[in-house]
């Protein structure tokens, strides 16, 4: 729903949080995908996808203007409707005309701005990307993209159940018996490899998986309030954790004991670097509670630029760091458990602390993710004035959410496969598709609404028509190329 934000009184704050949005998970998985795809091709398609996601967030907040401008619009004529019925009573005549011709009564706006009124597409109301989908398109279009957020998050609940056992198997696990140094240099560990005593290291791997659903699978069946301090120091311990991990990539390669000869070019990896980079690059569904607070919007597109060209600067810091600091074949899946070595890091608190940090950063946003998921099944099968039996409520929406990607962890737990499809497909579909269909319908119903005369003040720098089927054409292409490339892989196999 639509609803009043506590305004953020700079934009430089709104920068930070996009920043802290965009940079999350997924960032982790990026040095093994740019060791698989080679340095030169990764620099290319990340710069690249940064700018092709950055294109769509501008398109994202067009349309939020303009669903404000729709929604201010009808708050106008609602209010001058109360104001007709107290002065006089309309005829039905009136009322039948008034409607066969409200998209005209709709045009003079400029006089109204005139008056002195705020500029009618201000962002000042949230309004989510389900709601904009249902202004915007039609019944079928609104199904669509509920089923692309659902997919999408369930496969970020498969990435992090999959992500926490495994950290938690690879730190807690070696063949040589000193657990603090949880994985060995030059150590290949195969799933039926002794963990402890006679439990297989996929045992240990299923354990943790069933703790961590025991424990963090009931918040699906509640609701999850008052996360603002778990967040902030969810965010300061990934900081910490991203600074750490550069600069002792940066030490190891300047006492010249880096161990990395990445290739130019390796195109067999592209399809996992694809889905990684539109994974990590991932902000346009919560764009609306980001920019909404933001007081000063004046020079947003600027700022959201900026962002970009920081998030790219700071992929590529990390990225080249790791493939330069180790081995290709030796990165793994999770960057963090590189730092869980001895020959690396010889603090134990810091092993530790790097080693388990998908633990706690990841822990506290399963519950977060997994209601919200529960909440868009509810909303996908709403209707209007209906309600849901407290069964069905409470009990089968919690457990068709919290299920699947459980099972889907415990099947595998291929991080880089999990991110690379998750992103190829869904994350498709929420960066660059919905937002190419939301800003062409917007800007069509702002025109039949409002006329040629009125200009949109948060208007994507790429307003021509051209831009829109790049995106889906675009898309389109990714989508055939990474299916291709996924039946190819699996034929030869």
């Amino acid at each position: 729903m639509a609803g009043k934000e506590t305004e953020t009184d700079r934009g430089d704050v709104g920068l930070v949080y996009m920043f802290n949005l965009i940079v999350g998970t997924g960032a982790l998985t990026m040095p093994k995908a740019f060791a698989t795809a080679g340095w030169l091709v990764s620099l290319v398609l990340l710069v690249f996808l940064g700018f092709m996601s950055f294109v769509t967030t501008t398109f994202v907040i067009e349309a939020m203007a303009a669903a404000n401008a729709q929604l201010r619009w009808k708050r106008m004529e609602n209010h001058k409707e109360e104001e007709d019925d107290d002065s006089s009573t309309a005829s039905d005549s009136d009322v039948l005309i008034r409607d066969n011709y409200e998209r005209a009564e709709k045009r003079p706006i400029l006089s109204v701005q005139r008056r002195g009124s705020p500029n009618l597409f201000e962002i000042t109301d949230r309004v989510e990307m389900g709601q904009m989908a249902s202004m915007f398109f039609n019944k079928v279009g609104v199904n669509l993209f509920y089923f692309c957020i659902i997919v999408y998050l369930y496969g970020d609940l498969a990435i992090y159940a999959a992500a926490v056992p495994f950290s938690l198997m690879q730190v807690t696990c070696s063949t040589t018996g000193n657990d603090s140094c949880g994985v060995e240099a030059d150590s290949k560990y195969n799933d039926t490899d002794r963990c402890w005593g006679p439990l297989r290291r996929v045992d240990a791997y299923r354990i943790y998986l069933a703790i961590f659903t025991l424990l963090l699978g009931p918040f699906t069946f509640f609701d999850v309030q008052k996360t603002k301090y778990l967040q902030i120091l969810t965010s300061l311990m990934r900081w910490i954790a991203f600074a750490v991990m550069i600069v002792l990539a940066l030490v190891r390669i300047g006492h010249g004991q880096g161990e990395g000869h990445p290739p130019l070019a390796d195109f067999s990896g592209v399809r996992n670097l694809f889905g990684v980079c539109v994974y990590s690059f991932m902000c346009q569904h919560s764009l609306p509670s980001l920019i909404t607070p933001v007081s000063s919007k004046r020079h947003l597109t600027r700022l959201v630029f900026l962002d970009y060209v920081l998030i790219l600067a700071f992929y590529g810091l990390l990225s080249f760091t790791a493939i330069f600091c180790f081995r290709g074949d030796s990165l793994m899946d999770m960057y963090t458990l590189n730092f869980a070595r001895c020959d690396v890091v010889g603090l134990a608190a810091v092993r530790f602390f790097l080693g388990l940090f998908p633990v706690f950063t990841i822990s506290t946003n399963f519950p977060i993710i997994a209601v919200t998921l529960r909440n868009n099944w509810k909303t996908l099968f709403h209707r209007e004035g209906g309600t849901y039996p407290w069964v069905v409520d409470r009990v089968v929406f919690p457990t068709i959410t919290l299920v699947p990607p459980v099972l889907v962890a415990f099947c595998t737990h291929d991080l880089e496969s999990l991110v690379g499809i998750t992103g190829a497909y869904a994350g498709t579909g929420i960066q660059y598709v919905i937002p190419a269909f939301l800003v062409y319908h917007c800007r069509r119903d702002t025109q039949l609404a409002f006329g040629c005369g009125v200009s949109n003040k948060h208007r994507s720098p790429f307003r021509h028509t051209f831009w829109v089927a790049f995106v889906l054409l675009w898309a389109f292409s990714c989508f055939i190329f990474v299916t291709a490339n996924i039946v190819l892989s699996e034929t030869k196999l």
